[in-house]
């Protein structure tokens, strides 16, 4: 070998082995960064479980939820695309509400040996600030459960979750002070009641699913709420938007209709704009 293909031979073996180290260093970087494979895959029922698991997984889960935000889960119906979304899940979690009738079919149906299946049976209205703070904690402890190893990163997250949540509620209590709710009589859909008797207004009745306001029973209520001068009927969105409109009339009342889920009303994506939307209702209401 010449001098000079010697000295070529060494300069391209010198590069060969710098190309390798550099190869290497990047695959060392490349598996501890996180990927999309890595993250937890979670499916919720709701948009309102989804919404928080969110806010405190962070970029460490991959959430979708089953039941459409406008829909009550009472009312749901199981696709092979959510059979599918279970089937490649790692955590499924439910409310343990009644309406969740078609979560046992589900689970059965895509027959995942690896899925842990957790209950954040929190009761109350998740629009109420107190409601929405537990159910943070309950998620990061379900999330804690099958993923220890990043159990630090979502008890900071939740409590980051939770200062917002905070600083929500005592943005908005001035108003609703201001508002004088308790001089504004009620009456509401049950599944509305504890969201409206938290504002502040004088819930005077309740009553129940559409099915239920028999011609008795709504004039039961039309003597109750003529007899203290109720103003407002308050119905749900996800469950018998209209069911209440009877009632408004006969009382010659207002009607607002509220929503229980993020995403529920259009660009109320968060449970922050889901809350605000609510109040912005109630307010407008009675300021007519």
């Amino acid at each position: 070998m010449w001098p000079g293909e010697f000295h070529d031979m060494k300069k391209l073996n010198i590069l060969l082995a710098i190309l390798i180290s550099s190869l290497m260093i990047l695959s060392f970087f490349s598996t501890c960064l996180p990927t999309q494979r890595s993250r937890l895959k979670v499916v919720t029922t709701t948009s309102l479980l989804a919404y928080v698991v969110q806010q405190v997984g962070g970029d460490r889960v991959e959430v979708v939820s089953i039941v459409p935000a406008a829909q009550h889960p009472g009312d749901f119906a199981a696709k092979p695309q959510d059979i599918q979304k279970l089937a490649d899940a790692n955590l499924f979690l439910t409310h343990n509400w009644p309406g969740e009738q078609f979560v046992p079919g589900l689970i059965a149906s895509a027959s995942n040996a690896k899925l842990t299946v957790l209950q954040i049976d929190v009761p109350g209205n998740w629009m109420i600030p107190s409601v929405q703070m537990a159910a943070t904690d309950m998620v990061a402890a379900a999330l804690s459960q099958i993923d220890n190893q990043n159990n630090a990163l979502y008890q900071q997250s939740a409590a980051a979750y939770k200062a917002r949540i905070v600083a929500k509620e005592a943005a908005i209590k001035p108003s609703l002070t201001q508002a004088n709710l308790p001089a504004v009589r009620v009456v509401s859909v049950d599944g509305q009641a504890s969201f409206v008797t938290w504002t502040g207004l004088n819930l005077i009745a309740t009553y129940g699913t559409p099915e239920s306001l028999t011609s008795p029973v709504v004039k039961d209520l039309v003597d109750k709420g003529r007899a203290v001068g109720v103003t407002l009927v308050v119905d749900n969105l996800q469950n018998g938007r209209d069911a209440g409109k009877e009632l408004a009339a006969e009382l010659g009342a207002r009607r607002i209709i509220l929503s229980n889920f993020p995403g529920g009303f259009d660009d109320t994506g968060t449970w922050e704009k889901a809350f605000d939307r609510n109040i912005e209702l109630i307010l407008g209401a009675i300021a007519r």
